[in-house]
């Protein structure tokens, strides 16, 4: 076969199972060229595709079964590098999928082969999935000229279907939930690992978003206290041909296939509006919800990828390809392509898809994976990149929760504190310095208090407030909290990668024992150490996120990139012992408290400076005497115990008020032994009275104490305590 002259073939004839005399000829229309996608007016279909580059582009139909192909029809118009047709015959439900002609030539960054079916980009649902083989890639494999050689063979029968959806849903009283930043506690889960093991969910909605919304998970959810349940993945993606050979699946769904359609597994029947009740049926609980989306990358890989959409549609245009080898692509990703957000088309399709959720669907808002390379220009990232101004500037963008993973694996990637005003971020140093501290490690003291108060040398620019600060422990990428106190090392091998994956630096302590341990000690220990550090996280200023199933006391076997694990090592275990029935009351205990009391979630930076005009000192930090810490304690690298006192008279907001909060003073002792922490005074009160102590049981009562009298902090606990006012002996 002559390679060079066929890979440059722009109207390759395609085979076909029916002769054209045999399939059928809608009626078409001309249509228009918005809104791209398919859209369902009442009365027809109109179809219309972005490509730049393309020279003809046909509309494929298929049978309902998605397995005959009936017709396919060149859209007949090209308005705007946008081609477009109206079918009136055309009804929700059609399957369809397009094949894309134009010049296959990998040097130029074009791959266009008409015989690949391509999925719509816009498809608001996808039927099916990929099934691996070599007729998915554009190119022959084992071809001496590898992606530069050309293949015919045709990948529809590997290929999921689009369907055209009626986007009509009755969504009678449910309201928005609009919870302010500073009432948010995230809830970060899987749709389908939440309820694979529910018992309350009935088998065949295991797993999906119907089994989400059964009534004992919802209310479940909502004991907890969180507001906000955010959503690993759920756009069509795609499982990795080498996991399925090795038994396993793409579980996290870091993989997208499309940015519009729900993950069809998800669905447990054949209507997306499964989704929408899902939403409805949380916002009736007050539970807002978050979508954890990809857009920094697509599923179909490098130049030895497979063609399945955007690489087939317009390569040239939705990736970003090395300026002087546009075969290649520039991967700031780790999986092989990057979107190209610097392309108008691209951005469209981007904020497209953000309003569909937002408004079609309802959603509260959107956690973005990577989103370094949402603000990367091809200068480098950019707070005042195109994407990040579009979303400032978009008046539904800018009203909902929208929070970064400030980071990727570019130059220059790492961008925690660097966006723009509006937005909230991954806290990857309050994770590690609050994971240190807990652990014992040395010096930690400074780098504690900053973290605590919602880390404003990072986020404290631009008129930010503190909730821009997303704390964190535990996420789904990497151990529960559980493993977190149980091992010292990953245990991966379930992956097939001898171990290699995942993160080694994790700042965990097995305290004694590797993995499960039938020492009573070391399990009081452990159980104390996650009390701490939920604690910690509920109680620091910013935005607090729990990984699900932390209190469940869940485990991953030590597994901390649990990525491709779909069954029980991921899963929730709801057959729970008496520690976890336990845990879950204590985290019900520590967010009311956080919800009670004002002080422990301002919406602007506490500073620990003197306020002459107020006559007080908003934040103090204590040393166990009782006196203000001086610098010779905060250099002890030895000291591992510090008391936080909270001034409930500091202003609320911005004006020049007082406040009339509680005043609160929280002790951290992450000594291995007992620290007797005197207690100060404190204007207008008679004494404290403390209302959780992780040393004790959430069933003792509150106690009180007089000022100037020791409260013994155990080893490794965290105290929190109320100042009890001169006219006030209740015990509330």
């Amino acid at each position: 076969m002559d390679t060079s002259q066929t890979s440059r073939d722009s109207d390759k004839s395609v085979a076909t199972d029916e002769s054209p005399s045999v399939m059928r000829h809608s009626r078409v229309h001309e249509g228009g060229s918005f809104p791209l996608g398919a859209t369902w007016d009442g009365l027809g279909v109109n179809f219309a595709l972005f490509s730049a580059h393309a020279t003809r582009v046909e509309l494929c139909l298929f049978d309902e079964t998605g397995e005959r192909e009936l017709e396919r029809i060149e859209l007949p118009e090209y308005t705007d590098e946008v081609w477009h047709g109206y079918l009136p015959d055309a009804r929700p439900g059609q399957l369809y999928g397009y094949r894309v002609h134009g010049p296959y030539a990998p040097e130029e960054g074009h791959r266009f082969n008409p015989n690949k079916l391509l999925l719509d980009p816009y498809a608001k649902q996808i039927i099916g999935e990929v099934k691996w083989d070599e007729a998915l890639f554009g190119y022959t494999i084992g071809h001496p000229d590898g992606d530069l050689s050309f293949d015919e063979r045709d990948s529809a029968p590997f290929m999921p279907r689009c369907r055209v959806i009626d986007p009509a849903f009755t969504w009678g009283r449910s309201l928005e939930v609009q919870l302010p930043w500073d009432h948010t506690i995230l809830y970060e889960t899987h749709v389908r690992g939440y309820t694979m093991r529910h018992p309350s969910v009935p088998e065949a909605l295991r797993g999906t978003f119907a089994g989400l919304m059964v009534n004992d998970v919802i209310d479940y959810i909502r004991s907890l206290g969180v507001s906000s349940v955010e959503l690993l993945p759920i756009h069509a993606f795609v499982d990795d041909q080498h996991l399925l050979e090795q038994g396993l699946r793409n579980y996290w769904g870091y993989n997208t296939l499309g940015f519009f359609a729900p993950h069809s597994r998800y669905l447990s029947g054949e209507s997306i509006h499964e989704f929408k009740e899902m939403v409805a049926r949380f916002h009736a609980a007050d539970l807002e919800v978050i979508l954890d989306v990809v857009y920094n990358h697509t599923a179909e890989g490098n130049e030895l990828g497979p063609t399945l959409s955007l690489k087939g549609i317009d390569n040239a245009s939705y990736y970003r390809l090395m300026p002087d080898e546009p075969r290649y692509y520039i991967d700031d990703t780790g999986t092989g392509n990057t979107l190209n957000l610097s392309h108008q088309r691209v951005l469209q399709m981007v904020t497209d898809s953000l309003r569909y959720w937002a408004t079609e669907m309802h959603v509260d808002g959107f956690r973005f994976d990577l989103a370094t390379i949402l603000g990367r220009e091809p200068h480098g990232f950019d707070e005042g990149g195109g994407f990040l101004d579009s979303c400032r500037q978009d008046p539904i963008l800018s009203q909902v929760k929208l929070i970064a993973e400030p980071w990727d694996c570019g130059p220059g990637g790492y961008q925690v504190g660097g966006f723009p005003p509006g937005w909230a971020e991954w806290n990857d140093r309050y994770r590690d310095t609050v994971r240190a501290f807990w652990r014992g490690d040395e010096g930690q003291l400074p780098e504690l208090a900053t973290r605590l108060m919602a880390s404003a040398d990072v986020f404290k620019r631009r008129g930010r407030r503190p909730f821009a600060s997303v704390n964190f422990v535990t996420a789904h990428d990497g151990y529960t909290l559980h493993d977190l106190v149980a091992y010292n090392d990953k245990h991966n091998a379930a992956n097939g990668e001898d171990n290699r994956d995942g993160h080694s630096h994790n700042l965990s302590w097995n305290h004694g024992e590797e993995g499960p341990s039938d020492n009573p000690e070391i399990q009081a220990l452990r159980l104390r150490q996650i009390r701490n550090l939920i604690a910690t996280t509920l109680f620091s200023q910013g935005t607090p996120m729990l990984l699900a199933g932390d209190e469940l006391l869940r485990t991953q076997q030590g597994n901390n990139n649990a990525y491709c694990q779909d069954n029980e090592i991921s899963w929730l275990n709801w057959n729970l012992d008496g520690d976890a029935h336990a845990m879950i009351e204590y985290v019900r205990r520590v967010t009311a408290l956080r919800l009670r009391y004002p002080i422990l979630r301002r919406g602007r930076f506490l500073s620990g400076e003197y306020n002459e005009e107020m006559g007080l000192k908003e934040v103090t930090w204590l040393a166990p005497n009782g006196a203000e810490m001086d610098i010779e304690r905060w250099e002890d690298p030895e000291a591992r115990t510090l008391g936080l006192l909270l001034d409930g008279r500091a202003q609320p907001s911005g004006i020049r008020r007082a406040g009339a909060d509680t005043t609160l003073l929280l002790i951290f002792n992450a000594h291995h032994d007992e620290v007797a922490f005197q207690l100060p005074e404190a204007p207008s009160g008679s004494g404290w009275r403390c209302h959780l102590d992780t040393s004790r049981t959430i069933e003792e009562e509150p106690f009180q104490r007089a000022f100037g009298e020791e409260h013994v902090m155990e080893g490794r606990s965290l105290a929190l305590l109320e100042l009890v006012q001169q006219d006030s002996d209740a015990v509330t």
